[in-house]
């Protein structure tokens, strides 16, 4: 959220920002509503200036024996004007706390100037595709061969685009998530488990409300909802909070179940377990110093890189344009592993510094020696998805006979270096 004075004064270059994010804001309708505000504001205070010399009036006059009853009449009707004044200016500025709720964040000065996926920047690239010779199948065919995956039985148990693991199948999402957290501990993340249900006030700090209601799973007559990343949880954890400065930056990691409506997704990627409605996610977060915040936010693009490495997964780093970039973002880069039976690279882990725009919204700030207290920075990154590394791992491994070979890096998780073709 942005401070409603600085988008005020700046509204300029907020009507470039979303245009350069390709999004409709009403600013008009924004600046009739401040126009209303402040007028009713000065006509409040101009009633309250005309009760205060009233009521000196009144008061001279009964001390003095005068009669007062026209006064107090008069005084009655300025109050009762002063009080509709008061009523119509609280619902104007909570109108206007609901609008500035719907502005997203302003990319940074490096963001490419994009609306399409096609304009995003490729970065670096690490590593190469297999080679096969044979043709390499999707990972679904593969996993239900070896009998390690079944989404009929999901879907018996909850509905289409659920998974089941069976086996060396739920052995391997387990690995990977002990695997990821222990990796991201040793370099300097604290874990957290935090729970994978999150309340209003958690879900609109970090910008996930009120925009995307639709893509989440709320909890009928609760204020509660099923968390859509760890984002929501580790941001909240110090909300209306003052942090030591000397504290900064926290490191903090956490695994967790992760459920998504993916409500616009109808008929996109439905086959396998790109795009589920439950699936494993390990987060990495950052609080920050705004100064460090974007050395902070390479280095957590390095720290999610380093898995794809010692997991010898094929994958290239993508700075994603202003219109392609979520909504609280700063800053995005997309992390892409290569895919065999598709031929092309898939979004595996997504780093972002939202600078002070989440912070500001969760009300955490922090506070120098002597200084005065200011919004930290947050920047978010996924340390990996984890069934989109399983599925990577089971279509860059395969074998012409069916089986899986198990990354160097996993197998002292998994306790074989192999998964059958049959089971």
């Amino acid at each position: 959220m942005h401070d409603l004075g600085y988008f005020r004064e700046h509204l300029d270059e907020f009507e470039q920002m979303a245009a350069n994010r390709g999004v409709s804001i009403d600013f008009d309708g924004f600046r009739a509503l401040d126009r209303e505000r402040r007028e009713r504001i000065t006509s409040a205070e101009r009633l309250k200036a005309e009760r205060n010399k009233a009521s000196q009036e009144i008061a001279r006059r009964k001390k003095a024996g005068e009669d007062a009853s026209a006064l107090l009449a008069e005084m009655k009707r300025v109050s009762d004007e002063i009080k509709l004044a008061d009523e119509r200016i609280t619902m104007l500025d909570a109108r206007l706390a609901d609008f500035m709720l719907t502005v997203p964040n302003r990319p940074h000065s490096s963001v490419p100037v994009g609306h399409e996926a096609t304009a995003n920047v490729e970065v670096r690239r690490w590593g190469a595709p297999p080679k096969f010779d044979f043709s390499p199948r999707p990972h679904w065919e593969i996993a239900e061969g070896a009998g390690i995956l079944d989404f009929q039985r999901a879907a018996k148990i909850a509905s289409t685009r659920f998974a089941l693991y069976r086996g060396l199948g739920a052995r391997m999402e387990r690995a990977l998530a002990s695997f990821f957290l222990e990796t991201h501990v040793a370099h300097g993340y604290m874990e957290i488990l935090p729970p994978f249900i999150v309340n209003t006030a958690a879900l609109t700090g970090v910008g996930q409300l009120p925009k995307f209601a639709a893509d989440m799973f709320h909890l009928e007559g609760t204020d509660l909802w099923l968390t859509p990343t760890a984002e929501v949880e580790l941001t909240s954890l110090y909300r209306e909070e003052t942090l030591d400065a000397e504290a900064l930056p926290i490191k903090l990691c956490a695994w967790t179940a992760c459920f998504r409506s993916e409500a616009g997704a109808a008929g996109k990627d439905t086959r396998g377990l790109k795009r589920q409605h439950q699936f494993q996610k390990v987060e990495m977060f950052k609080f920050t110093r705004p100064e460090r915040s974007y050395e902070e936010l390479e280095s957590l693009v390095a720290d999610a890189e380093c898995i794809l490495q010692k997991l010898g997964l094929h994958y290239r780093v993508v700075q994603l344009c202003t219109g392609d970039m979520g909504f609280a973002s700063s800053k995005t880069y997309d992390i892409e592993v290569w895919l065999p039976s598709a031929n092309e690279f898939m979004e595996i882990s997504s780093c972002s510094n939202t600078e002070a725009f989440q912070a500001r919204r969760s009300g955490i700030r922090f506070k120098p020696k002597g200084g005065k207290s200011e919004f930290v920075h947050t920047l978010n990154g996924s340390g990996l998805a984890v069934g989109r590394t399983w599925l990577a791992i089971v279509e860059n491994y395969q074998q012409a006979d069916g089986s899986i070979v198990i990354p160097e890096a996993l197998r002292p998780y998994m306790g074989t270096d192999r998964i059958p073709a049959k089971v």
